[in-house]
């Protein structure tokens, strides 16, 4: 048996002392406050998806099959599971190797967006899917990549200011809203386009474009309202009050009969009847069984998220890095909100998920993928100082 020689260590030695120095060098580079916040999140989406499951079962289950009152909860965790293994890897990267996976999911997934249409299944009257082995939906992947490609090409600006960045980055929108709207997907082409305003707002567009940015947004939402049946009838019942029937207000009278304190976990009753119990209206079912002092609670944790991240990028010198953390937190932070205004019945349907709380396959794999890459974008060596960023030294946008 061979044997090192003399004054070396053996190569598994070796191999295993590189690989602690490395997860030494990624805990201490990390922020490991949002890694925290991220992991409380999923905790309570488990038990969530736990107390949505039966509603969902029942109500899927046929002659044939019967769904076990708890089969979306152990799909739940093996997804979640996957979904870890994706975010630590993901968070591993450094920043450059970070934005080379975010372009490129953003670049594959627009190719899928591409294929939908002629080849994507149809569910429910949208064909958003692609069937490879499993269903997969482009544009929850596309929202990994999406703010980074973007904040790639925004910050292009501070090499050359002749770049025309505004304008690739409109078109970039116009080309990605028209696939989503092609699906129909009005939902997420609401997201993307918040998204995408956030961040030219932070890269230091000048007002009068961000007014024509705006005026084309509501243009098109009014095009919507004429040529999108089914984003008018959401629309106009939110606007009549809906009725109690609608799925709305039965989100909303399931999230107020918990009250203050709930009902207790597997107590509800009005979950029974609340369609996707464990995905879209999974924070009623949380305000039937846990109160109203949960959803508070879950309110507060996801500005906690947010807020982190603002005050990370504070003493940030990199506007990519500006850029693309604020634009996946806004991402991010959208969603959640507007899943939430929806459940009060403060917003039309949209058929967002709750995202690190609801049941999802793909979905859940897609979101932990996006926190790791926002975690490898935001690593920071605790023991450089840093200048605080300026948007003075990124140039002028209004020419």
């Amino acid at each position: 048996m061979a044997t090192a020689a003399p004054g070396t260590q053996p190569a598994n030695v070796r191999y295993n002392r590189n690989r602690r120095g490395q997860l030494a060098i990624w805990w201490q580079e990390i922020d490991r406050t949002v890694l925290a916040v991220v992991l409380i999140l999923m905790g309570i989406g488990a038990v969530a998806v736990a107390a949505g499951s039966p509603a969902s079962a029942r109500r899927l289950s046929t002659a044939h099959e019967k769904l076990s009152q708890l089969h979306f909860f152990w799909l739940h965790l093996r997804w979640q599971f996957v979904g870890l293994c994706a975010m630590f890897w993901a968070s591993s990267l450094s920043k450059d190797s970070a934005r080379r996976v975010g372009i490129l999911i953003a670049a594959v997934m627009l190719v899928g967006l591409v294929l939908v249409p002629v080849v994507g299944s149809e569910v429910n009257g949208a064909r958003r899917w692609l069937k490879l082995g499993i269903s997969i939906q482009p544009s929850q992947f596309l929202g990994s990549g999406f703010p980074i490609l973007l904040a790639w090409i925004l910050s292009w600006r501070a090499r050359d200011p002749h770049i025309p960045v505004v304008a690739i980055c409109f078109c970039l929108m116009g080309f990605l809203g028209a696939l989503l709207m092609a699906q129909p997907d009005f939902g997420s082409t609401m997201l993307f386009s918040g998204t995408f305003f956030v961040m030219i707002l932070l890269a230091g567009i000048p007002l009068k474009r961000i007014g024509m940015f705006a005026g084309l947004g509501v243009a098109g939402i009014v095009l919507m309202y004429f040529t999108y049946d089914n984003g008018r009838n959401r629309i106009d019942s939110f606007l009549s009050g809906g009725n109690a029937f609608d799925q709305v207000d039965l989100a909303q009278r399931t999230l107020l009969n918990g009250g203050w304190f709930g009902q207790g976990f597997w107590m509800g009753a009005r979950k029974m009847a609340l369609p996707e119990a464990h995905t879209d209206y999974i924070f009623s079912v949380i305000g039937e069984e846990f109160g109203l002092i949960a959803c508070m609670i879950i309110v507060m944790i996801y500005l906690a998220l947010l807020t982190r991240v603002m005050l990370r990028l504070v003493e940030e010198e990199d506007l990519f890095t500006v850029l693309a953390a604020s634009g996946i937190a806004s991402q991010l932070g959208g969603q959640a909100f507007i899943n939430i205004l929806v459940n009060l019945q403060l917003f039309p349907s949209k058929g967002m998920t709750l995202p690190l709380i609801s049941y999802g396959g793909s979905s859940t794999v897609a979101m932990c993928m996006t926190v790791g890459l926002l975690l490898a974008i935001t690593r920071r060596n605790p023991f450089i100082k840093r200048e605080k960023f300026s948007l003075r030294a990124v140039g002028d946008f209004s020419s």
